[in-house]
């Protein structure tokens, strides 16, 4: 999927939002959108993730709102419903917003959508998932190295049992393209290195975790599963419990989205590893972009990669994931300012923090 590297993302990035503060600074910003430049940010759901709600939002506008002091941000999540996205996004250009900030509920409806916003002179930002359509811009995280990533790590949890061992995938939502490259991903580690033996969709939705967990179980029986890939920590925590409740014991489940739930399941044991995608970085990007594009400013120095989306090659930001298993939890999600180990360090997690060296 991508036409270039971007190893040098985050160094990119530190030059680009200081040039973008430096120019926004010097300039008025046009009417619309509230009296400002009106930015629009559109996210999916927080049933299965509480990452939108806790962080991608409050962090884009205050990156927003810090570049531009007369910038405006108008927020709406869709509760995992493409309807009611569609509707909040008719409403965000029916305001008159310059740019919406797009993690599309199902990216396979956005190309009229995208396309709509353009004729109106609005530019589309994808963020986290590539909408379709001729989007402005496109900010995530590697996705398919997230999934190799997902998959190595499961091998590392299996250690020497890998060559012999059953795996259970529970994948994203076929809706959405991130889930697609995640299961490639994860392929790419996994494939001849151990047998898939129960492969399909989650759907991001814990409950179809649970009841495709339960298939897979009837399927090959209490010992027949040897490890479990859920591609992202709400299903994981329900893939736990089904295993829990059927009996099955010491069988390595990953996720990814490093939720404070799961980093607690990474130090009890109970979940091998999860993966951090440093939220950050990825919502200065967008809201520098977005600040940029409202203000008609080149972006090219921030996106600076060329994605591939149905021939479109679309200016791309793609920074890099993490890994986080219980050893690297103080580094990683503590050390990188996502958590306080006072908020991971609850009394009964205490021990296993210490244990971990969490402090």
């Amino acid at each position: 999927m991508r036409l270039a590297a971007t190893g040098t993302a985050a160094v990119s990035l530190a030059l680009a939002l200081t040039a973008c503060g430096q120019t926004v600074a010097s300039q008025t910003p046009a009417a619309g959108g509230g009296g400002g430049e009106g930015i629009g940010l559109l996210l999916p759901e927080s049933a299965s993730s509480t990452r939108y709600d806790a962080f991608d939002k409050p962090l884009i506008q205050q990156t927003v709102t810090g570049l531009c002091a007369k910038c405006t941000v108008s927020y709406a999540n869709a509760g995992g419903d493409a309807t009611v996205q569609k509707k909040q996004f008719d409403d965000l250009l029916a305001k008159g917003v310059k740019v919406i900030l797009l993690d599309p509920v199902d990216a396979k409806l956005t190309a009229p959508w995208v396309d709509a916003a353009n004729a109106k002179g609005v530019k589309v930002v994808a963020y986290d998932r590539l909408a379709q359509g001729k989007v402005a811009a496109y900010v995530s995280f590697d996705n398919q190295q997230t999934g190799q990533l997902q998959g190595q790590s499961l091998l590392d949890a299996l250690g020497s049992k890998a060559s012999s061992a059953n795996v259970v995938m529970i994948d994203g939502a076929e809706s959405d393209p991130n889930a697609a490259q995640f299961k490639a991903g994860a392929h790419l580690a996994l494939d001849g290195r151990v047998k898939i033996a129960y492969e399909q969709s989650g759907e991001w939705k814990p409950d179809v975790a649970t009841a495709k967990t339960n298939e897979a179980i009837q399927s090959l029986g209490k010992n027949g599963i040897q490890a479990v890939y859920a591609a992202n920590d709400g299903m994981a925590a329900a893939v736990i419990e089904a295993l829990k409740a059927a009996g099955i014991k010491n069988v390595p489940v990953g996720g990814q989205d490093a939720s404070i739930d799961a980093v607690r399941r990474v130090l009890s044991g109970e979940q091998a590893y999860t993966i951090y995608k440093p939220y950050k970085p990825e919502a200065d990007a967008a809201g520098s972009i977005a600040v940029q594009l409202a203000e008609g400013m080149d972006i090219s120095t921030t996106a600076s990669t060329l994605t591939d989306s149905g021939g479109l090659k679309i200016p791309s930001l793609l920074l890099t994931p993490i890994v986080v298993t219980k050893s690297k939890v103080e580094a990683t999600v503590v050390g990188g300012g996502l958590y306080k180990a006072s908020d991971i360090c609850t009394p009964q997690y205490a021990d296993a923090c210490a244990e971990a060296g969490v402090k």
